[in-house]
């Protein structure tokens, strides 16, 4: 059985702890390999080796911690397919979407070599008579990346790749479902030049979540997960004395008014439904849909599904792949059991009852649903559509603001006005014109309102980069000796 490991200090450390989990390929549900899970003194060896490594590299140029990131964008963009492979392995993506999660994580890559430029402060000179004011930004030590299964490639890379150009030591806990990624990326970083012990890899479940949180040594932590979790890990990283960004989970919705060009919405929706399986936060889950429309665009959506291809990443004719474990697979398919006798219809029930092997569920289409059904209020992470009847922009506009998650967002109009109205009303954090899935390039920063966020900073991108350091202002002075003088007054600048 292939044993899944640590990686501490630039190598490959099998656990000690004598806990492990299985890992499954989700298109059987065949057991694949089994991860080590930390403990705690696993944990602390890896704080140390980071916080050991932190001075030099902090130390390092920025225009050496660049070449370095340079290199690592090198390697990741020859290893894509390799990267991919570990991703429909473990996760059960298709190859496209493995290979669609890697080009975006190689963006933030691309974004981290700008650092010398990113990392520029401010000057003021002649503040006052003979002073001067800067102001910079450094470092904050060791920080640490809790990241989720369903993008065990590109989540990471929205972490560490701004942590270490900013000149902090990483520690990743990936996801104990898919963990194999992460221990390829580490090699790649070594490849790259990255000084042993700072970039670290912890395998595990809560208890090493619970150290990362507690450890005084790790000064910031950055999670993406369920809003449970989220919750979680911000109150307790907060608690003891972290920075914290926390992003939680979602129910984005796509509102469609009744002069949409109906083909594109509901091939759009059919995309940001089912791609990935549903398992993205930033997954279309309801379609809201003006009256006047909604019979035409829901029979649209069905006479879609059929032609989704569902099958194993294996083979290459598939276009979505599984879910990610039985006990999941059976929790959606509970959603859409219980729809029906909550008053919607389940217009395509993508449960399977042939008995086939892994963990799929085929794209479910569910119309008349309302709020208060649990189809509705909770994020159900898997490739069911929910289309909810408006009467038209106002309403769809209250329904959405009314949800406590407020991740992603889009609206599909020819009419400007009414999409520039959108922007200005709408209380999310991602917003889509005509644009499914508004994930924001690199250069901009990922992150939604309400109960998809927990802190105070979007992730990556400028935020990313404002999350890793911390300000500091210089006020300097070169005065001849000659006119030192004691003034006990307030400090004046005029």
């Amino acid at each position: 059985m292939k044993r899944i490991s640590h990686w501490i200090d630039g190598r490959i450390v099998e656990g000690t702890s004598g806990n492990t989990a299985p890992v499954y390929d989700p298109a059987t549900g065949e057991q694949a390999a089994e991860v080590d899970l930390a403990s705690v003194a696993e944990v602390d060896r890896a704080i140390a080796v980071a916080e050991a490594a932190a001075p030099e590299w902090r130390a390092t140029s920025l225009s050496k911690r660049a070449e370095i990131l340079f290199r690592m964008r090198e390697l990741v963009d020859a290893n894509r397919k390799e990267i991919a492979a570990f991703l429909t392995a473990e996760h059960g993506k298709v190859p496209s979407d493995a290979l669609g999660e890697v080009a975006r994580g190689l963006e933030n890559i691309e974004f981290a070599c700008g650092i010398p430029h990113l990392l520029k402060g401010g000057y003021s000179e002649q503040a006052a008579n003979g002073v001067d004011v800067y102001s910079i930004r450094q470092p904050l030590g060791v920080v640490a990346g809790i990241t989720p299964f369903n993008f065990p490639a590109m989540v990471p890379m929205w972490m560490f790749a701004n942590a270490l150009a900013c000149g902090n030591t990483f520690i990743l806990k990936p996801s104990e479902k898919d963990p194999s990624a992460s221990l390829f990326i580490a090699e790649l970083l070594a490849s790259a030049g990255l000084p042993s012990g700072c970039f670290n890899v912890v395998q595990g479940d809560k208890v090493a979540v619970d150290r990362l949180l507690e450890h005084p040594t790790v000064k910031a932590v950055s999670f993406v997960g369920s809003t449970p979790i989220a919750k979680y890990v911000y109150e307790t990283g907060t608690a003891n004395g972290k920075r914290v960004q926390a992003l939680g989970g979602a129910k984005n919705h796509m509102l469609v008014l009744a002069d949409a060009d109906l083909d594109m919405a509901a091939d759009a929706a059919i995309s940001a439904a089912y791609g990935s399986s549903g398992e993205r936060c930033m997954a279309i889950s309801v379609v809201l849909a003006a009256d006047s429309i909604a019979d035409d665009l829901v029979a649209k959506l069905a006479e879609r599904i059929p032609g989704v291809v569902v099958g194993p990443g294996s083979d290459s004719a598939s276009e979505m792949g599984p879910l990610i474990t039985a006990e999941h697979r059976d929790k959606v398919e509970g959603y859409i059991a219980g729809a029906g006798a909550e008053g919607a219809t389940v217009v395509v029930d993508g449960r399977r009852s042939d008995g086939s092997a892994g963990y799929f569920v085929d794209p479910t289409l569910i119309d008349n649903v309302t709020p208060g059904m649990k189809c509705y209020d909770d994020e159900i992470f898997g490739p069911v559509l929910s289309v909810v009847r408006v009467k038209g922009y106002e309403d769809g506009v209250a329904m959405i603001n009314a949800n406590p998650f407020a991740n992603g967002t889009a609206i599909y109009t020819r009419d400007g006005g009414a999409a520039r109205q959108f922007q200005f009303d709408i209380e999310v954090g991602m917003v889509g014109v005509n644009v499914p899935i508004p994930v924001p390039v690199s250069y901009y920063s990922f992150g939604g309102w309400k109960a998809s966020l927990f802190g105070d900073t979007h992730m990556y991108g400028p935020e990313g980069i404002n999350f890793y350091t911390r300000g500091k202002v210089v006020t300097s002075r070169w005065p001849d000796p000659a006119t030192s003088s004691i003034n006990l007054g307030f400090p004046e600048t005029r």
